[in-house]
């Protein structure tokens, strides 16, 4: 049965945009109940009489609810009754009756009936959403296998858009499934039961980095009252929805409306989930929904912190307007705005004059100076900036406030997602890499925000110095995101607190982009070497989320914690790391290898040589081609704005190439090459060119073998070497990288030998970098090639080769054996050195034993 043509037409149907849904532009927080199954009537629809649903609706409405979710496809008749009540319809399209599935016949007879269900209700303008499927059983995922059965739901989603290309599908998941790659839908839904604050916030945060910017809904949530009680059951769902809404969800639907439930052709007595009763009559749960769903700007914002917005432009007077209208439309009252014009040259200053917000003009400085004159002008215990080509979310500052208040954070970020208004090149190169990403260490805490939405308390941020002026366009959101937790801070992450940030709308804007960000790195090696490794790159700590991530390749298999027989409540995906040797393709130096090895392939005059480089060269190549196709089609699959055609593809792609060529210009113009110069402190005393094994020495001032520990980092890092401490496995201390081709591994032994004596000994081993070893072997069977051959020119030149790099690598094992050894002597012994014994340097404290005794350090060398 079609639905009726006389239908309002002025009712726009939802619409996702970024983690929420909106109909038009009112932002629309689903505050659901189920209803049903019930009882099938001669018609087979599984509902009430249209009465008794009327008053069902009528009562719905009074309670604050605004979403009803169904498991089976409505009659007509419901569907205007709750148009009539302004309620939204979540249409279930049931066909999980169906064991087999995956066989050749159902799997057609079941696209057959949920695209004739569709089409009976489609553009209805009650309709919220159609979900194609709901908790398929974990075990049959489990034997038809993972792919197979996200495959099938993926059909049935294109199904569904083929009947109503408008309307918005989702699945409704649950935890025992969560590992369901299910990217395509709409947005991401579960059922989830927890009855205690702490789980259930904790799995809230997991499930929002699972949706990525996708907005994520609780399909059914509530308790039993007929095992809890009722005043349990009113309390719960309380918490619950003030929970939920605070974490920045979509919304919610309460299981269920009634205690009638019909399932597997039984009326269910056991269980009481209603909110009302099976004579619908309210229990106190009810009275709870209704206050909670009336008060969701008190849920996201219980306790209201004083804010002031900083916005640092620059010649922003294109996007600046945009940016205002959005800031003074939010949905908070306590908070000021203050404008800081960078010495702009267009009519900014004239454009900001028209809003009610403070002006602070000031000569061009470049950005960090800009923020600190925010900072110092503001007067809100939280700051938060937000760049000139960004807009918020209109419960940004709710959200804020929420993360504030309910951790312990000294500054919060959230995601910043391309508008829907930005051109396709824009949104291709929000998939493309060297994006403003969030990096999570938990789902929670994150190692680093973004700028163009970093909230800080402006107490922290004082206390810091503020932004480094040193950064004038980029880099000091880093900066600043390492120094506070380096003082102690913890950085929080809120996915509701979301901005709309502009990306770069062409191919000219966004190369200049990627060099200004290479020119960043380059600044922050230089003020922090100890995080850097040899090559010149920082290995975050924790995870990048986000469009435009870039995916390591892994060889490795993805395993599915199943538990014992499948048996696991919650079962999730695991996954290898492909770690810091999956990204080489895509790095900066990785291209110029490849040119060097290309120009070395037309300069070549032996065959060999020749023929060797453009071996090495084409497997090079592919292994970057590789790497940008598999991380380009992740991110294009992902995008819901690109649509299926490949044209957006190959422009992701042309990005992923473009991004490394233009990071190296601007890490290269600015001195962060892989051979840049390490070390160098002038002051340094030489250290004792031997080839002995290890140091010892004796102490009379006592110290914690940590406080040794951390005395020796801090002279390895004067030296200019990049440091990295030992972890909880590692039989080593330090490893500290001064050179190319090799890195020193250091162990620290502390003896104790009372009265305040420490007899300190050090040994440490090289550990030599994989690429030059691979590189040297290489070389080693080219030139064997070539003797075999004759080819005695090709030979000679490749032997030279390897002679340079094994000149190459012994000299940088010297001068890093040199850099440890002297920062070892440069730790506070106040001794004196005698003759070490064989394989080891002893040093003794300036101390004089006393008449007939022997000297401690004496018998310590003559025992050995």
């Amino acid at each position: 049965m079609e639905t009726k043509t006389d239908e309002p037409k002025t009712v726009e149907r939802p619409k996702v945009k970024g983690k929420f849904i909106f109909c038009g532009n009112k932002k629309y927080f689903i505050n659901g109940v189920t209803y049903g199954t019930f009882a099938p009537d001669s018609e087979g629809h599984q509902f009430p009489p249209l009465w008794q649903v009327e008053q069902d609706f009528r009562l719905m409405q009074a309670s604050g609810v605004n979403s009803v979710r169904v498991y089976t496809v409505p009659p007509v008749g419901l569907l205007d009754l709750a148009a009539q009540y302004d309620l939204k319809i979540m249409v279930g399209l049931p066909w999980e009756q169906h064991i087999t599935f995956l066989d050749k016949y159902t799997r057609g007879e079941i696209i057959q009936r949920v695209g004739k269900a569709v089409k009976a209700c489609r553009q209805h303008p009650a309709i919220l959403c159609y979900t194609i499927g709901n908790e398929i059983p974990a075990t049959i995922v489990r034997w038809y296998g993972k792919r197979k059965v996200e495959e099938f739901l993926r059909l049935l989603f294109d199904t569904v858009k083929l009947a109503d290309p408008e309307g918005l599908v989702t699945y409704v998941n649950y935890p025992t499934t969560e590992y369901l790659d299910l990217d395509f839908l709409d947005f991401y839904s579960i059922n989830v039961y927890l009855e205690t604050p702490e789980k259930l916030s904790g799995y809230l945060a997991r499930l929002h980095n699972l949706c990525g910017d996708r907005p994520l809904l609780l399909a059914e949530m509530g308790l039993d009252s007929q095992r809890n009680g009722e005043a349990q059951q009113a309390a719960t769902i309380g918490w619950q929805i003030q929970m939920v809404f605070g974490k920045g969800c979509a919304g919610l639907f309460v299981f269920s409306w009634t205690d009638e439930w019909w399932r597997g052709g039984l009326e269910i007595l056991d269980w009481d989930f209603g909110i009302v009763d099976r004579q619908r009559r309210p229990k106190p749960a009810m009275a709870v929904v209704a206050e909670t769903f009336s008060a969701i700007q008190k849920s996201i914002n219980p306790a209201p912190i004083s804010f002031s917005v900083v916005v640092c432009s620059y010649n922003g007077g294109k996007t600046i307007a945009q940016c205002l209208e959005g800031i003074l439309q939010l949905n908070y009252d306590n908070y000021e705005v203050i404008v800081v014009d960078d010495g702009s040259r267009d009519n900014l200053a004239e454009i900001v004059n028209r809003y009610p917000v403070q002006l602070i003009r000031t000569p061009n400085k470049g950005l960090s100076n800009a923020r600190n004159t925010g900072m110092r002008a503001a007067t809100g215990e939280v700051i938060a900036y937000i760049d000139d080509d960004a807009y918020p979310d209109p419960d940004w500052l709710n959200y804020l406030s929420y993360a504030f208040t309910h951790g312990d954070y000294v500054a919060v970020g959230g995601p910043n997602l391309v508008p829907a208004e930005d051109g396709d090149l824009a949104a291709c190169v929000g998939c493309a890499p060297g994006g403003p990403l969030q990096v999570l260490i938990t789902d929670e805490i994150a190692e680093h925000i973004p700028g163009c939405n970093m909230v800080i308390r402006r107490q922290a941020l004082m206390d810091i110095g503020g932004f480094d002026p040193r950064y004038r366009a980029a880099g000091d959101d880093v900066d600043v995101c390492w120094r506070l937790q380096e003082a102690g801070g913890t950085i929080g992450y809120h996915p509701g607190a979301m901005v709309w940030h502009h990306r770069r709308n062409s191919f000219r804007a966004y190369w200049k982009q990627q060099k200004g960000y290479g020119k960043a790195e380059a600044l922050l090696e230089q003020k922090w070497p100890e995080r850097y490794n040899a090559l010149g790159h920082y290995n975050w700590g924790g995870s990048i989320y986000g469009a435009g991530t870039t995916f390591p390749i892994s060889w490795k298999k993805k395993k599915i914690f199943f538990g014992s027989w499948g048996s696991a409540p919650f079962q999730s995906v695991y996954s290898s790391s492909g770690g810091w040797w999956g990204l080489i393709p895509l790095m900066p130096e990785w291209g110029l290898l490849c040119a060097v090895l290309a120009a070395v392939g037309f300069l070549g005059f032996a065959w060999p040589v020749w023929f060797s480089a453009w071996i090495v060269w084409a497997i090079c190549v592919a292994a970057s081609f590789i790497q940008i196709v598999y991380s380009a089609a992740k991110n294009w699959k992902a995008s819901k704005r690109l649509g299926s055609r490949y044209k957006y593809l190959w422009t992701i792609m042309g990005l992923h190439l473009v991004q490394p060529a233009a990071r190296l210009i601007g890490r290269v113009q600015h001195g962060l090459t892989p051979w840049r110069k390490r070390g160098g402190n002038a002051d340094a005393p030489t250290a004792t060119k031997t080839a002995t094994r290890g140091w010892a020495v004796w102490s009379e001032t006592w110290k914690a073998p940590h406080e040794w520990l951390t005395g020796l980092e801090t002279n390895l890092t004067t030296s200019g070497a990049q440091v990295k401490r030992g972890h909880t496995f590692d039989r080593w201390d330090l490893e500290s990288i001064h050179h190319l081709m090799v890195a020193m591994r250091s162990t620290v032994l502390v003896e104790e030998h009372g009265q305040g004596r420490q007899y300190l000994k050090l040994k440490f081993r090289p550990r030599f970098f994989r690429l030059p070893v691979a590189i040297g072997i290489l070389l080693l069977a080219a030139g064997t090639f070539a003797l075999l051959r004759q080819q005695w020119t090709g030979a000679a030149l490749l032997t030279v080769l390897l002679l340079v790099l094994i000149n190459l690598i012994w000299n940088g094992y010297r001068q890093s054996l040199g850099k440890v050894t002297a920062a070892f002597h440069q730790l506070q012994f106040d001794t004196i050195p005698v003759a070490p014994a064989v394989g080891e340097v002893v040093i003794v404290p300036n101390i004089q034993p006393e008449p007939g005794k022997t000297s401690p350090a004496l018998l310590s060398v003559e025992s050995q």
